[in-house]
C-alpha cells in the first residue's frame, strides 16, 4: 500500500494542474517558447520537466526514446542538442499531439517520430536506442485506483504497475552500451521501485537531484537503472 501522506501530496500537486483557470497555452522553459494543450502535464507547475530536460545526457549523434513525453519538452530538445532520430511516446491522445506540434514549432519534426503508446507496445520488437527516459508518474495510488482522466495517468501509478512495465521492458530496446534513466522524486516508493530493478537484474543509481518549493517541497532525481 502506498504511504497515504505522499499520495495526499501528490493528489494536491495534481489539483493545480487539473484546474482550467489560468492554465497557459504557452509557456517558456530552458530559453524557447513551448505549445501547451488542454489535458497535457503542466511543464512550468514543478521543476521536474526543467531538471530533468537540463540533465539529461542526450546521446550526440544517437538515438533517444522518451516514454511520457507530455508536452515534448525533453524530447524535442534531444533532437536540437544532436540526436540523429527522437522517439516519443505517450498513453495520452493530447500529449501525442502537443508533442508533435513543439517539434515542429521547433523545426525539428522530421526527427521526432511521437506515438500513442502505453509504455512500449507502440514500439517494433526491433527498435533500438542508446538512451530510454521516463519522467515518471511515481506518485504511488493503490492498486484498485481508477483513472478518471488521461491526465491522472501522468501523476499516479497505481499498484506500481507502469514501473514494473518500465523496469523489465526497456532493456528489450536498449542498444549495446546504452542507457535506461528515469525521473523520479522524493514522494515515489524507491524501496518497491529497488525491489522491482533488482528482479530485472538492474540497479538504481542516483545521477541527480534537487529540491525545489512551490506549493510543497520536491526533490527530484534523475536516476540510472544500470546492469547489476
Amino acid at each position: 500500500m502506498p504511504e497515504q501522506r505522499t499520495f495526499e501530496v501528490a493528489l494536491g500537486v495534481f489539483s493545480r494542474h487539473a484546474q482550467s483557470e489560468a492554465r497557459p497555452t504557452e509557456f517558456e522553459m530552458l530559453g524557447l517558447t513551448w505549445d501547451l494543450l488542454e489535458g497535457v502535464f503542466v511543464p512550468v507547475y514543478t521543476s521536474s520537466t526543467e531538471l530533468y530536460s537540463a540533465w539529461m545526457p542526450y546521446p550526440a549523434g544517437g538515438s533517444f526514446l522518451e516514454v511520457g513525453c507530455g508536452a515534448g519538452v525533453t524530447a524535442v530538445l534531444a533532437a536540437l542538442r544532436g540526436c540523429r532520430t527522437v522517439t516519443a511516446l505517450d498513453v495520452a491522445a493530447a500529449a501525442v499531439s502537443n508533442t508533435r506540434r513543439n517539434a515542429e514549432r521547433h523545426g525539428v519534426g522530421g526527427r521526432v517520430r511521437v506515438l500513442q503508446s502505453d509504455m512500449f507496445a507502440g514500439l517494433d520488437a526491433d527498435d533500438r536506442f542508446d538512451v530510454i527516459f521516463w519522467n515518471s508518474n511515481y506518485a504511488e495510488a493503490p492498486a484498485d485506483f481508477v483513472y478518471e482522466t488521461e491526465l491522472q495517468q501522468a501523476f499516479f501509478d497505481a499498484g506500481y504497475r507502469s514501473h514494473r512495465a518500465y523496469v523489465s521492458g526497456a532493456r528489450a530496446h536498449l542498444a549495446d552500451g546504452g542507457r535506461v534513466l528515469l525521473g523520479f522524486g522524493n514522494v515515489g516508493n524507491r524501496p518497491l521501485l529497488d525491489e522491482l530493478a533488482a528482479e530485472a537484474g538492474l540497479r538504481v543509481r542516483l545521477l541527480q537531484h534537487a529540491s525545489r518549493t512551490t506549493t510543497v517541497t520536491m526533490d527530484y532525481q534523475l536516476l540510472e537503472l544500470a546492469p547489476s
